[in-house]
């Protein structure tokens, strides 16, 4: 950012007008903005240089295996929900080269690393949920600095260079979707700032007036906001802001039940995971589409010749059939048991392992099953058969 001394102001008010300076400013600091943009009739994720490459007056319909991008009541530039893409595919691409190798005129051999220099992005509109997610996958790749004294963790160095180099303008929600459920899962609609973010927007539209709510979190987001035209927020402001993002915690579409990772460690041989089998096709829809899961492959590829190899990683599910292919076979070959492990992962072994749940009830892998299956309800319908007995 630019070396002039920020002033302290925590939180300031722009209008839309304010937002296109920050975005100018942010892209002339060397930053690719990446934020919601429609394509391919759906909101999407994906670079933009201006307020006019945002989503301004589209909305969103969603529920479980349904997604409807329809005009809203208002020239919001957030009125939607979150989309098919998640920000992990920034920090954690879905495709990766891990290294090349080369023959030399010698008979000897080169092996050359496959990381390049880390994209310096800025995320616009990073919603509560997926800075949670974020969080998750920092812990994932060994970033959480509780776990730097324990010598079997390992930092995944490629996705620790892209995480710093990142600017996050974060965004408290002023509607939930219909597949939503944060609020509870406590990972929001509101960006609490012990996150890790810059700024956070709040966006205040209607009785005519269209502005923004920034609020600055850290270094970085104190001399963004001092560069930028605005004016100090007022009683109205706070309460406007206030007003929305309880609007979003009150009209989640969905609801995680209490104590579910402790029913699911309970119930590994209820025979719901049968019934929930019967319907999922194990697409992958709901791995790929979720901002927490990580899991992937490598593939090896060489040369007609030989003269040259690489590898490279790619994302990879624990829906896919060789995924837990050892000699012999695959240890999960109905589609009961890998639902009942992504599932049990998900919301409760995550706990034991990252200490926090892997789901933030973003709702995605509802909205994106082909057939609908809505992990709240299976939660529930499993704690119903366990009452049963």
């Amino acid at each position: 950012m630019s070396g002039e001394e920020p002033n302290q102001t925590e939180n300031a008010v722009i209008d839309r007008d304010g937002l296109d300076v920050l975005i100018g400013l942010v892209v002339g600091d060397g930053y690719r903005v990446i934020g919601p943009k429609v394509a391919d009739g759906a909101i999407i994720l994906g670079e933009i240089d201006s307020v006019r490459a945002l989503p301004a007056g589209w909305t969103d319909e969603q529920s479980g295996g349904r997604y409807r991008l329809v005009p809203g009541p208002n020239q919001a530039l957030f009125g939607h929900t979150v989309g098919p893409y998640s920000w992990k595919r920034y920090l954690n691409p879905p495709e990766q080269t891990v290294w090349r190798g080369r023959r030399t005129d010698d008979g000897g051999f080169t092996i050359e690393s496959g990381k390049a220099p880390a994209t310096p992005y800025a995320f616009l509109g990073v919603r509560a949920c997926d800075l949670h997610a974020i969080a998750r996958q920092d812990k994932v790749f060994g970033l959480d600095p509780a776990d730097h004294d324990r010598p079997e963790i390992h930092t995944d160095t490629g996705y620790a260079a892209r995480r710093a180099a990142a600017l996050i303008i974060a965004l408290n929600c002023g509607r939930a979707g219909g597949t939503c459920f944060c609020a509870s899962m406590n990972t929001g609609p509101r960006v609490e700032p012990t996150l890790s973010y810059d700024l956070a927007l709040t966006e205040l539209i209607g009785d005519g007036r269209h502005d923004f709510l920034v609020e600055a979190n850290g270094p970085r987001g104190h001399a963004l906001l001092a560069r930028l035209p605005s004016r100090p927020v007022e009683v109205a402001d706070a309460k406007a802001a206030e007003a929305a993002i309880a609007r979003a915690a009150a009209g989640m579409g969905r609801e995680m039940i209490p104590d579910v990772a402790a029913l699911l460690r309970r119930n590994l041989d209820s025979r719901h995971w049968d019934e929930v089998g019967q319907r999922c096709l194990t697409c992958t829809n709901c791995t790929m589409v979720c901002p927490t899961c990580f899991c992937s492959t490598v593939e090896d590829t060489t040369s007609l010749d030989g003269g040259e190899a690489e590898r490279t990683r790619k994302w990879d599910s624990c829906f896919s059939l060789d995924f837990t292919y050892i000699h012999g076979g695959s240890q999960r070959r109905e589609a009961r048991s890998r639902y009942r492990q992504w599932m049990t992962h998900k919301l409760s072994s995550w706990h034991d392992q990252f200490g926090a749940s892997g789901c933030t009830g973003c709702g995605r892998c509802i909205t994106w099953c082909p057939v609908g299956i809505d992990l709240t309800a299976e939660a529930r319908a499993i704690r119903d058969k366990e009452t049963q007995r």
